[in-house]
């Protein structure tokens, strides 16, 4: 029996892609002593995703900020994790896949998931706090997390400004939106492509933004 584990990572910050990872089940994994990535260290978290992809088969989808806010013109952020889940168990293709739910109702968000994977229709157990329940989502959520992480340093080290998580209630990211995002949006008439626009902070952002200086000219 083919079991697969899925999850995501950066389904809320103001800037940066998301990333959907599945992993498929091995005994191994069960040695690794795999805990919910958010209660690991950063060193840790990338360590073991070195080795969960060394061991066993592993896909991870991007999806990047100029995707989310077009599928955001027509859908919410359950549909677009519908959508794009059901693209990596279609691709893992498996028997029986266990998820961390992205929707308040755990049974719908499994129910859209197999109409989703007709005709296979692969057993699916969605549930809250997955990654903490089982191994296997564990593993999945821990190389979504690093592969998201990974995204945001590589993006810092190309503007050479520090992002924080980009989430927006993190300290650091507000600062960035104010000193380099808005600065851009001021300089170039649009956001920066890593920024989702159709985010209510990038709107927020934009609506409350320092004016430029209006000149006039003065004649003697």
């Amino acid at each position: 029996m083919r079991v697969v584990g899925v999850d995501e990572a950066g389904r809320g910050p103001v800037i940066g892609s998301m990333f959907v990872a599945g992993v498929v089940y091995t005994t191994a994994l069960e040695q690794l002593g795999i805990k919910d990535s958010k209660k690991l260290s950063a060193k840790r978290r990338e360590a073991l995703a070195r080795e969960i992809e060394t061991l066993t088969e592993v896909y991870v989808l991007e999806v990047s900020p100029a995707e989310i806010d077009k599928l955001r013109e027509r859908m919410t952020m359950n549909d677009i994790a519908v959508l794009y889940f059901s693209a990596v168990l279609d691709h893992l293709n498996p028997d029986v896949a266990f998820v961390d739910a992205a929707d308040v109702n755990p049974q719908r968000f499994a129910k859209r998931l197999q109409e989703r994977l007709r005709p296979q229709r692969p057993k699916i157990i969605a549930e809250h706090g997955a990654d903490e329940k089982y191994v296997v989502v564990g593993a999945a959520s821990i190389v979504a997390k690093v592969r998201r992480d990974a995204s945001i340093r590589e993006l810092e080290k190309k503007i050479g400004e520090r992002i924080g998580s980009g989430y927006p209630s993190d300290p650091i990211t507000k600062e960035f939106l104010k000193k380099v995002v808005l600065k851009d949006f001021l300089e170039q008439g649009e956001l920066p492509s890593y920024v989702r626009a159709s985010w209510k902070t990038a709107k927020e952002l934009l609506k409350n933004k320092v004016q430029r200086p209006q000149y006039r000219a003065s004649y003697i």
